[in-house]
């Protein structure tokens, strides 16, 4: 069982993210960047709100680990670079990993370009890492090759038109309490890292209004997801809102627990960062493509209008709201189910199996329990699926579908992309 005190605790303000080097617990720079990334995305505000809501955060952390890839096994070898190549490349790996990280991060967030070089020269002073160390400028050149290959990617759009969906039965709308427009609408057109097309794992078409399939599926989450009157178990609402979370600091730091007890070269190191962080953000493109594409209604707005959708085994009820406030964009299909099949894939891919004892700890500090530990892979997976079941916010089909979306593209990364060397080809399975 892995030791939860060896997980990193940063501060939870972006003014603090000058750290002390000293208290680190990583194997090595590698996680030790993922960690400023990850707090450095996640606490990014800008006029009190985020600066890179929902899911576009991942393509963030794609970015960063992208790079710190590149530049690592330039100077490694070992694996085939994901973009850039660096011929001669030389010098330490771990101020290539800091030079790398600082430089995705300022191009990311420029209004914390201060406080991130502040980290990157303290970091380099307290591990003995000279400024002109060769790795610093395979950094540099990795970082420098992912931005530009990420520059019109569709992401960001300056002026993105609102969009509120619309008001037939079975149409997605604004939710309570905010009644907010789709947030990040765009993600479902952002150029993918990996995939042919936003559409390559599209999920099928959801089920018919009228049908047992979205009948049985009503009936479960208006009985478990209530934030009153429900019939979940405390078991139950204790798991709903562990996972009611941020997804990206989860997985991430689960990512740096195991690496940090089970992977012992920087390289592969490099490499497991790499595959997770680029299935998670391809995942969040490919559900955001099927959200778009389906645009089907929230729990909440198909049991408040059951008596309008052409059901008569779907009992209306327009008092009925869910245990946490529902996410502003559609059902079909989920993103917290497509990142955790996308992660727990890639993991078990990487490690060659299912069973590995783990842990992860919640963001959220209402839950009782704050830390689950387990021994497979698939376990945390199936948590997730029930956990947005209890939670009241998606139908059962639209969370087991995002978790085999999250699958189809982790395997599709790990067949085709950040290869050993000596592989003569990728003829993996490409489907699953």
């Amino acid at each position: 069982m892995l030791k939860i005190g060896r997980l990193l605790r940063l501060t939870s303000l972006i003014s603090c993210l000058c750290l002390s080097w000293a208290g680190l617990a990583h194997a090595d720079a590698v996680t030790d960047w993922n960690a400023i990334a990850i707090q450095t995305i996640a606490t990014a505000m800008v006029n009190g709100v985020p600066a890179h809501p929902g899911g576009a955060a991942l393509l963030d952390s794609a970015m960063v680990q992208a790079a710190v890839y590149d530049a690592v096994v330039a100077i490694e070898g070992r694996f085939k670079p994901y973009h850039v190549h660096i011929p001669g490349a030389s010098g330490s790996p771990a101020a290539a990993v800091a030079k790398a990280t600082h430089d995705v991060l300022v191009n990311r967030f420029p209004f914390l370009s201060d406080s991130l070089d502040t980290t990157y020269h303290d970091y380099l002073s307290s591990h003995g890492l000279a400024e002109d160390d060769p790795g610093v400028a395979v950094g540099q050149q990795a970082a420098a090759g992912i931005i530009a290959l990420r520059g019109n990617d569709g992401s960001f759009p300056s002026n993105p038109t609102p969009f509120f969906g619309g008001t037939d039965p079975g149409v997605w709308r604004p939710t309570p309490p905010a009644f907010a427009p789709m947030v990040t609408v765009w993600v479902a057109t952002v150029t993918p890292f990996t995939l042919r097309t936003p559409d390559q794992f599209r999920a099928p078409q959801p089920p018919a209004l009228t049908s047992h399939r979205y009948t049985k599926a009503y009936n479960e989450v208006k009985a478990l997801g209530s934030v009153s009157g429900s019939a979940r178990t405390p078991e139950q609402t204790d798991l709903a809102l562990f996972w009611a979370a941020n997804y990206q600091v989860v997985w991430n730091e689960g990512l740096r627990n195991l690496a940090d007890a089970h992977v012992h070269n920087i390289a592969e190191s490099a490499r497991l960062f790499a595959l997770a962080n680029l299935a998670m953000a391809d995942a969040v493109i490919t559900v955001w493509d099927s959200k778009v594409q389906y645009l089907l209604w929230r729990p909440v707005t198909a049991i408040q209008e059951g008596d309008e959708d052409g059901n008569p085994e779907t009992v209306g009820d327009p008092t009925w709201l869910p245990l946490i406030a529902t996410p502003n964009y559609p059902d079909y299909t989920s993103g917290a189910n497509g990142v955790t099949g996308a992660a727990t894939r890639s993991l078990a891919l990487f490690f060659g199996t299912d069973h590995i004892n783990f842990a992860l700890t919640t963001t959220n500090p209402a839950a009782v329990q704050q830390t689950r530990t387990y021994v497979r892979l698939s376990d945390a997976a199936a948590e997730v699926v029930n956990a947005r079941i209890y939670e009241g916010i998606h139908f059962r089909f639209a969370d087991v579908e995002s978790r085999r979306q999250g699958r189809h593209v982790a395997q599709w990364i790990f067949s085709h992309f950040l290869r050993p060397l000596e592989d003569a080809g990728d003829e993996e399975d490409e489907s699953e």
